[in-house]
């Protein structure tokens, strides 16, 4: 109820009678006052004013699932949501309530991830309350080596949503993507998304997909600082977390409904490769036992890279990626 008086109020441009909030939801004044009293306490500014009504006046930075869900436009990604003050990991998480047997769409948000996972199980960087660290919840029928596609899916999905916020205030900074899965600005990096599968034989049970986004922080820690951005240091002030979240999602649920009509990128592949920050570019190959370098040239619709060599294209699967300008690489 409360996710859906919220949502009312955001979209409304002036005072909602409270008349009309007990018609609508059909509830009495008294759960419409404790809603609004509830409200206030999570720090919303609530006018209330005689003979007119509520308006929202303020909103503050928040994850929790009334403000998501008030900026949610999707048929499932996000509509069974778990918001948590703090967890060790949203990934972690996700996978318990996977086994439980949570819905497929289902979101997992935190404010502070006390032992987040980036990828090769290294450790991400999540200051309490300034960035984005969320997880989905997945039940696909697909084969389980067509599943780290969805790596690159989301990544597509995320940059999306964040060129979008950026655009609408005014800001012409192109989000790159740097293959497979980081969003990057100028060389930094401003998320990183991380893919776990559970499986059996050729069955997928479940996937969650994890993502983190550097949106209000601006200091970063001296070993990252030279390779780490925010979209608040593009922007030059801050974004509303819970907005990018739900933008991210409506991208996700589109994106993700055009890669199972294929089990591939066939349809997205294009789009993906607009968006490459690597493309036509020399990019160092990291392959074990082997290093190369080569010119980029895009994804096929596997979502590998790419890389021409010699007059050879060579499909890039495993490994890691550098490229000239990128994360210090010269």
């Amino acid at each position: 109820m409360k996710n859906r008086v919220l949502k009312l109020l955001r979209q409304e441009n002036d005072y909602v009678s409270g008349q009309e909030l007990c018609e609508k939801f059909n509830v009495s004044r008294t759960a419409v006052w404790k809603i609004m009293n509830q409200l206030k306490e999570e720090g919303y500014g609530i006018e209330a004013v005689k003979n007119r009504g509520y308006r929202l006046e303020t909103i503050p930075d928040l994850v929790t699932e009334a403000e998501i869900k008030s900026f949610l436009q999707t048929d499932f990604m996000g509509q069974s949501c778990v918001s948590l003050a703090e967890t060790d990991s949203t990934n972690n998480y996700a996978r318990k309530l996977a086994e439980e047997g949570a819905p497929d769409g289902t979101l997992v948000v935190t404010e502070c991830q006390t032992a987040g996972k980036g990828r090769r199980g290294r450790g991400w960087v999540s200051e309490s309350g300034e960035h984005i660290f969320m997880s989905i919840l997945l039940r696909p029928d697909i084969q389980p080596a067509n599943a780290s596609m969805l790596t690159l899916v989301m990544g597509l999905s995320a940059a999306k949503a964040c060129q979008e916020i950026l655009a609408e205030r005014g800001s012409r900074e192109k989000i790159w993507i740097k293959w497979p899965n980081d969003l990057v600005w100028q060389g930094k990096k401003l998320c990183g998304i991380l893919t776990e599968m559970s499986a059996e034989m050729e069955t997928v049970r479940y996937l969650v997909v994890g993502v983190g986004i550097n949106v209000n922080g601006r200091d970063f820690s001296p070993d990252i600082a030279d390779k780490a951005a925010s979209l608040c240091m593009i922007t030059g002030h801050p974004l509303h977390r819970a907005e990018l979240i739900a933008r991210c999602l409506s991208h996700f649920e589109r994106d993700y409904r055009i890669f199972l009509e294929t089990e591939d990128l066939g349809g997205l592949a294009e789009d993906y490769t607009g968006r490459l920050v690597n493309t036509d570019r020399q990019v160092r190959v990291l392959d074990p036992g082997k290093e190369y370098t080569g010119v980029a040239r895009g994804i096929d619709q596997r979502g590998d890279l790419l890389v021409e060599c010699e007059g050879q294209v060579r499909r890039v699967y495993a490994g890691e990626v550098s490229v000239r300008g990128v994360y210090g690489y010269v």
